[in-house]
């Protein structure tokens, strides 16, 4: 069995995989000997895999090379695509996992994988299992919290109150449209112009916020949840 762990910005998650099974797959306020041991005890983990866009925890790192055979995860790791970025040090092994999932769960097709959490984050993958890049730019919660913080009277709104509205007749109601109206045309223009550059795009959508978008975009895109912990897996598969 492998053992995963992505420290993403906001969530802490630990799946077990057995063969293409997930088996098991939690979050955590945060990740500790304590946890690790316990899933240990539970499963029969060979392998193991680390990724954090938070640096490394060297507690967790030394926790998993005593008692796992583990794969140390970073730029130079080998992937079963492969990555054309130009500046493939600053890439975030979390959007390489992930590029990896959605070019694994959908192999000789062009893919495009959206991640919606702490930011929006577009990762692209050719027919030929090429990684080409993408974009980022700040997610629903990041948007809500500018608005608040860099402003002077602007109420903090959160995710789970955001009714939909067009014109906004409210100052609470222009927040909501300006803010969730914004990012599904943000989400509906970069898929129109990757249709318009390459042919026959699958859509991905994953992350916190993946459910709730997913039902406001007028295109076909497909949820995969935990697309990142699928490419970890991967990931493993490929080097063991």
């Amino acid at each position: 069995m492998n053992l995963v762990i992505d420290i993403g910005n906001s969530l802490k998650k630990i799946a077990v995989f057995h063969n293409d099974e997930m088996v098991f797959h939690q979050s955590f306020p945060d990740i500790s000997e304590e946890i690790l041991s316990s899933v240990l005890a539970q499963f029969p983990v060979k392998y193991s895999i680390f990724s954090s866009v938070c640096g490394v925890n060297t507690q967790v790192v030394d926790f998993l090379n005593v008692n796992t055979q583990i794969i140390h995860y970073s730029y130079q790791t080998n992937l079963p695509i492969t990555i054309l970025y130009k500046s493939v040090q600053t890439l975030g092994l979390d959007r390489v996992a992930n590029a990896v999932g959605a070019a694994t769960r959908f192999p000789n097709r062009n893919v495009l994988s959206i991640q919606a959490g702490t930011c929006l984050v577009f990762d692209f993958v050719n027919e030929k299992g090429e990684y080409l890049g993408g974009s980022i730019s700040p997610g629903i919660k990041l948007r809500f919290e500018a608005l608040h913080e860099k402003t002077k009277n602007l109420p903090l709104l959160r995710v789970e109150d955001t009714p939909q509205w067009f014109l906004g007749a409210t100052s609470e109601e222009s927040i909501y449209s300006g803010v969730v109206n914004g990012i599904c045309y943000e989400i509906e223009g970069f898929i129109e112009d990757y249709k318009a550059n390459f042919e026959k795009i699958t859509v991905l959508i994953t992350g916190g916020d993946a459910l709730f978008f997913q039902k406001l975009i007028k295109n076909t895109i497909f949820a995969a949840p935990n697309l990142v912990l699928i490419g970890l897996n991967e990931i493993i598969k490929y080097n063991v």
